[in-house]
């Protein structure tokens, strides 16, 4: 159903009518910079905790996710589903103008470095549990790019449903 090709994003592939009414999706956007998932943390006595900045970033992606969710009058799926996130960081106000520029040009570009892309999913899918699906194991394909904003640092997530 889906094509995942080298330079081809996640989208519907051609199919029957009936195939293609039946594919549904969600978007919702989270401004700001992204942010991956902290490592838990423990206590003294050995509790283990998530980290108050991850924490706070999650409850921002739930947020966006309940109302993308309403906006489609939907509930969570109990079926597999696609997931796309594209990470939008703030270019680095300490780059040359010839950096910036370049960055500007290229429309983003990759983005190497912190936080680490694999992290950046984990936020997003925990963050969704329970809310665009059940649960996280659902997601059947994931498509992830980080790269720099050319106005807005912001989070971009689509979910797409197969039902």
């Amino acid at each position: 159903m889906w094509q995942l090709l080298a330079g081809q994003s996640l989208s519907p592939s051609t199919g029957t009518d009936k195939e293609e009414q039946m594919i549904q999706q969600i978007d919702f956007v989270v401004l700001g910079q992204p942010i991956g998932k902290g490592r838990p943390r423990f206590t003294r006595q050995g509790r283990v905790f998530t980290p108050a900045k991850t924490k706070e970033y999650e409850d921002r992606i739930k947020v966006q996710a309940v109302a993308a969710m309403a906006q489609a009058q939907r509930g969570p799926t109990t079926m597999p589903c696609s997931v796309k996130i594209v990470a939008r960081f703030e270019i680095p106000k300490s780059w040359p103008k010839y950096k910036k520029e370049a960055a500007q040009a290229d429309k983003g570009g990759y983005k190497p470095g912190k936080p680490d892309i694999d992290n950046i999913a984990k936020a997003v899918l925990d963050a969704c549990n329970g809310i665009t699906f059940t649960d996280d194991s659902l997601v059947s394909r994931l498509e992830i790019e980080k790269s720099y904003a050319v106005i807005v640092p912001a989070l971009y997530v689509t979910v797409f449903y197969d039902e």
